[in-house]
């Protein structure tokens, strides 16, 4: 089978609803994705089918029309080849998106698909999230900041809580060591003010794997010192 007929049955597996257009989208997406890979170091996944359940479904399972909809402002913070921005930018066109990366030649590959895509209200950033969470334009200025497999909690906390507005919401994709990692963020929470909203377990089609969704609320304003500089995060977590 092509990707995109891969993209859809996966899609209807999952519970996902795709219009022809959204399709179109993501098969644009995967043949940009491939044909960077062979240039820069995107991604290890290049089998169709794969990269349909385990990049592109992975990254959908994150919605929830009650925390995420078109006139959401969001962040994917360590976004790399995109996921899991450039889908749920798909599924949510006038959603305001920001991708940020610290490897420039990734942020020329995402800049390449949001032109192709013609993607509206996106901004792509080459940066540090210790540094950007620092800065008033991003601070505590966005509803909702993804991220996906760039660091264990307590870190990840750190990274991407000083994005988010008080009552907006840090959204998590993490695999089977979740309850493990959430235990050792608890201090992290505490100090950041947010804490766990609710956990969604995921099961991916034709996959026997374990994931899960950690959505973790921001319930009072950070304190100004965080995030710490680059570097101290992953040295001496909170």
């Amino acid at each position: 089978m092509q990707f995109i007929e891969y993209m859809e049955k996966y899609a209807v597996e999952f519970g996902l609803e795709l219009s022809d257009k959204q399709l179109k989208m993501f098969d644009i997406y995967y043949q940009l994705l491939v044909e960077w890979n062979e240039k820069i170091n995107l991604t290890a996944i290049t089998d169709p089918g794969e990269v349909a359940v385990k990049h592109m479904v992975d990254s959908l399972s994150v919605c929830d029309e009650k925390i995420i909809n078109n006139s959401s402002k969001t962040i994917d913070v360590g976004t790399g080849a995109g996921f899991p921005g450039i889908p749920i930018k798909i599924m949510y066109p006038d959603m305001q998106l920001t991708l940020l990366d610290s490897l420039n030649k990734r942020v020329k590959f995402l800049q390449t698909v949001a032109d192709k895509l013609d993607f509206r209200n996106i901004e792509i950033i080459h940066g540090r999230a210790e540094e950007l969470g620092k800065q008033k334009n991003y601070r505590e200025k966005y509803d909702v900041v993804f991220s996906r497999a760039v660091a264990r909690m307590p870190v990840l906390c750190e990274y991407a809580l000083p994005f988010v507005k008080i009552q907006g919401y840090f959204i998590a994709l993490k695999g089977r060591q979740y309850e493990t990692e959430i235990a050792m963020a608890q201090n992290a929470l505490k100090v950041l003010k947010a804490s766990v909203d609710k956990i969604k377990s995921v099961k991916l089609p034709g996959l026997d794997d374990v994931r899960a969704i950690i959505y973790i609320k921001k319930t009072g304003k950070l304190p100004p010192m965080y995030p710490r500089k680059a570097g101290n995060p992953e040295k001496k977590p909170l």
